[in-house]
């Protein structure tokens, strides 16, 4: 970050699978097939699957001569089953070499649906966890890359999966944030909002959002010491993915590429609500745990909620489990997630600012002379793809085997690399219902198909004080803006419902 350029207004798409599929294809997510992850109901936009009027970054790239790879999670492709169809997995989709998950989620240290290019597999070690597995296989790509295709230029995803539930981290990772979150998630969302006006981050002109309605105040809730433990674990599953960015990094200065490659960090959704695991009494999966078995060595994990570890201990869940071990799979909460957002409303699902806002660095020393300056163009994941074809020089095709390729939607941020500006144009938003249009500083938004609001984000990007009744021909034109959208990109109502 001190070295790249900072976005304060970058945007994704409120959720992990509608955000990979506008990543990785420069489409708003409906046009691109997910729109949700759900079942085939009629309705090209909701599929779950990458359709193939998109392409992806690494299907236009390697055209151009790039070698393509991938480390992560995939999660926009509806088949993971090991013998089931493969048209959509990684290597079908224009990348080279893939190690990861097809599925969204599972547990750190078993995860399902774990591949090498087309093939499943089973953790190797006993002392496997998954950003750290994400991270091995990136550095050895690109030490791969630096002997074999050296004078290629490559393209390399990397998708880790923390700090998305369940809360599993390693003890000594744990240990460095033991005491850290005591005085709890009111104390946490000041401190961080003072923190964040430091630093530029926040106009100070924004007020911080007032904590959740649903949520009690620290000093009110009880089990502290259980809360606290699951802050300790998230906040420890960022450290490792830090930890695993910054052996990458490593592995391109000794590749002697560091300088001439541009690298975006950004995140997929604001902070999780949802409480997987943690709500309701202890309780284990098995009642019986003489009934665990513990699994074979190259058996494949096929549930995103394991019911034993690969030693045959029972999973753990519910309000008082402490979360870190390979028995447990809890979430962190909806407190905890509140803080996250500070100083926004909201949270992943939700398309309010703290459902959709992300950290976004550009860094590219050889490329970009703005180093640690932040940008507040507002910009979207869409942006990214159009970027990549700009930077690499590559061609973004208008049809491939017969498929008519949807034109790009975003625009590239290269002028921004040197001051320059984009044009103000309107971004969109929707998922499950949650709907949003933002043109230059104002913003339409509504919540599960709930009357709209309307901010001034130049003013107010916390969101607080609602102007719709007193621009109400601003608000009907961005509306009108949205329905020509939400119809051109396939968007239905929701909840879509199965087509007759």
């Amino acid at each position: 970050a001190e070295d790249g350029l900072r976005y304060q207004q970058f945007y994704n798409t409120s959720r992990c699978c509608p955000t990979r599929a506008s990543l990785l294809t420069g489409l708003y997510p409906h046009q691109a097939g997910v729109g949700h992850m759900m079942e085939d109901k009629g309705y090209p936009a909701y599929r779950g699957n990458i359709n193939r009027n998109c392409q992806t970054i690494a299907e236009v790239l390697r055209p151009t001569g790039y070698a393509t790879y991938m480390s992560g999670k995939w999660h926009v492709a509806k088949d993971v089953a090991p013998d089931g169809p493969k048209f959509n997995w990684p290597l079908q989709r224009g990348f080279d070499r893939f190690f990861g998950t097809i599925h969204g989620a599972g547990s750190f240290y078993d995860p399902n649906s774990l591949t090498r290019d087309n093939t499943q597999i089973a953790p190797g070690t006993k002392d496997f966890y998954y950003t750290d597995a994400i991270a091995d296989n990136a550095v050895q790509f690109i030490t791969q890359h630096n002997e074999t295709r050296s004078n290629d230029p490559f393209f390399l995803y990397v998708a880790f999966t923390a700090p998305h539930w369940p809360m599993h981290a390693k003890p000594e990772d744990i240990a460095k944030y033991r005491g850290a979150y005591r005085d709890g998630w009111d104390a946490l969302r000041a401190s961080r909002f003072e923190r964040m006006r430091e630093m530029g981050i926040l106009d100070p002109a924004w007020t911080l959002s007032d904590r959740d309605p649903t949520q009690l105040s620290w000093d009110e809730t009880d089990n502290k010491e259980w809360h606290e433990r699951r802050m300790e674990v998230y906040a420890a599953m960022v450290d490792s993915m830090d930890q695993n960015i910054g052996r990458i990094v490593e592995a391109l200065e000794r590749s002697g590429e560091l300088e001439n490659t541009l690298v975006f960090f950004l995140a997929d959704n604001g902070g999780c609500a949802e409480e997987n695991g943690s709500s309701g009494a202890k309780r284990t999966v098995l009642k019986d745990p003489s009934t665990a078995a513990s699994m074979a060595p190259g058996e494949l994990q096929r549930r995103m909620v394991p019911t034993v570890t690969r030693e045959g201990l029972p999973l753990r869940q519910g309000i008082g489990v402490i979360p870190g071990p390979a028995d447990t799979y809890v979430a962190y909460g909806k407190g905890w997630a509140n803080a996250s957002n500070t100083p926004f409303r909201r949270y992943k699902h939700w398309v309010h600012e703290g459902g959709i806002s992300t950290p976004l660095i550009a860094h590219w020393p050889a490329g970009i002379h703005r180093k640690g300056e932040w940008d507040a163009t507002p910009g979207h994941l869409i942006d990214i793809m159009a970027t990549c074809v700009d930077v690499a020089q590559a061609d973004y095709p208008k049809s491939v085997s017969g498929h008519p390729i949807q034109p790009l939607e975003g625009e590239s941020l290269a002028p921004t690399f040197s001051g320059g500006a984009l044009d103000t144009r309107p971004l969109f938003w929707e998922h499950e219902g949650n709907r949003a249009v933002r043109v230059g500083e104002w913003k339409l938004v509504s919540r599960h198909n709930q009357p709209w609001e309307l901010f001034n984000l130049t003013e107010d990007r916390s969101e607080t004080h609602n102007l719709i009744g007193e621009k109400p021909g601003l608000a009907a034109e961005l509306l009108e803006r949205y329905e020509s959208w939400a119809q051109r990109a396939g968007v239905q109502p929701w909840p879509v419902r199965r087509r007759n």
